[in-house]
C-alpha cells in the first residue's frame, strides 16, 4: 500500500474508532475554595442545558464519573465533585474538619453556591446517598428529578457486612483498628468492585489499585473510619429520607448493580414503595455498575433525563 493510501486509511479509521467522541463537550478540572479549602471538581457541558449534579461514592472520587460525563455532557451540564478527604480536593485532619455525612453536606451545598448550581437533577451513588439526600431536604426546590445508583436509603438493602460496622458503632474503641485494617486493604478494595460478580475478567484493576493508593495516603485512615463511624446516622435517617421522597415524588431513576454484597438489589425494589412511579433497573453489574455497564447507565439516565428535563 502507498505512504498516501495508507494515510488516508489511518485517518478514516481514526474517524470511525472515535465517533461521537469527536463532537464530546470539552472536560475541564476546576477547583474553588470553601472555608478555607480546596474543593476539585470536573465539569463539562454549557450552562445553558439542563444541570446534573454526581455525588460519588467511597473510597471514590468525580473521577467515577468521567466516562457518563463525556457521553453526556454534548447534552447536559453535568458537575462532580470530590468531596473533602476525596479525589483532589483538601484533606485537612479530622483535628481540623469534621468528617461527618451533614458537614458533607454543608459543604456540597456551599460549593453548588459558589457555582450557581441553583437547579439539577441529584445522580447519587453509595455515599452520595446519604449526602444528596441532606441536600435535598435543605433545599428541596433545587432539586428536579433523582438517579440512585446503588444508593442506598432503605434498611432492606443492607448486606450482611454491616453487621461488621454495627459491632464497630456499638464499641468504637474495641473495632476500630480492625475496621481500618479492612477498609484500606487492597482484598477489600478489589471486593467493593467485583462483589459477587462471576465475570471477574470484566473489571479493569486499575480501578481498585487507583483507590487503593489513594485510600493509604497520609491521614486517610483516620478520615474514612471517622465516616464509617457516623454512617450509623444514615442509616437512622433513613425514614426522614423516606418520607420526603414520599412527600415530593418526584421523577426517579434507579439503577442497581445485583451483585452487590454491601447494597442488595432489595434496596432498589424498596423505592416503590414511597415512589410507585420510580424506573427501577437492576443490571448485570457490581456495586459499581459504571466499571462494566457504563453503557446501559449513560442510556438510562439519557433516557431519563431527556423525559424530565424538556
Amino acid at each position: 500500500m502507498s505512504v498516501t493510501k495508507l494515510t488516508i486509511a489511518s485517518a478514516a479509521l481514526a474517524i470511525a474508532t472515535t465517533g461521537s467522541a469527536a463532537h464530546a463537550a470539552p472536560m475541564f478540572y476546576r477547583s474553588v475554595t470553601i472555608d478555607g479549602l480546596k474543593i476539585a471538581y470536573r465539569e463539562t457541558g454549557s450552562t445553558d442545558k439542563p444541570a446534573i449534579l454526581l455525588l460519588h461514592g467511597v473510597p471514590s472520587s468525580s473521577r467515577m464519573y468521567d466516562g457518563l460525563m463525556q457521553r453526556l455532557g454534548d447534552q447536559y451540564h453535568l458537575v462532580a465533585p470530590d468531596y473533602p478527604g476525596f479525589g483532589n480536593s483538601d484533606a485537612p485532619p479530622p483535628k481540623d474538619f469534621a468528617y461527618t455525612f451533614d458537614n458533607l453536606a454543608e459543604m456540597m451545598l456551599k460549593f453548588t453556591d459558589r457555582i450557581n448550581m441553583n437547579r439539577y437533577v441529584l445522580f447519587m451513588q453509595d455515599y452520595g446517598a446519604p449526602i444528596g439526600m441532606r441536600l435535598a431536604i435543605a433545599r428541596p426546590s433545587a432539586i428536579q428529578g433523582t438517579v440512585f445508583q446503588n444508593g442506598n436509603v432503605y434498611s432492606e438493602g443492607l448486606g450482611p457486612i454491616w453487621e461488621n460496622r454495627k459491632a464497630f458503632w456499638s464499641d468504637r474503641a474495641a473495632h476500630e483498628q480492625e475496621v481500618r485494617k479492612g477498609h484500606l486493604s487492597l482484598e477489600l478494595t478489589r471486593a467493593r468492585h467485583l462483589g459477587s460478580d462471576p465475570d471477574v475478567e470484566a473489571y479493569n484493576p486499575d480501578l481498585w489499585m487507583d483507590e487503593f493508593a489513594y485510600l493509604n495516603r497520609p491521614g486517610q485512615a483516620e478520615i474514612q473510619s471517622e465516616l464509617i463511624y457516623d454512617y450509623q446516622n444514615n442509616i437512622a435517617s433513613y425514614p426522614l429520607w423516606q418520607k420526603w421522597l414520599r412527600d415530593h415524588r418526584l421523577p426517579a431513576l434507579v439503577i442497581w448493580g445485583k451483585y452487590d454484597l454491601a447494597f442488595t438489589p432489595s434496596g432498589a425494589d424498596a423505592f416503590k414503595r414511597d415512589l410507585p412511579n420510580a424506573q427501577v433497573s437492576i443490571l448485570n453489574a457490581g456495586h459499581f455498575a459504571m466499571d462494566t455497564h457504563l453503557g446501559e447507565v449513560a442510556d438510562l439516565t439519557a433516557d431519563f433525563l431527556e423525559r424530565i428535563t424538556k
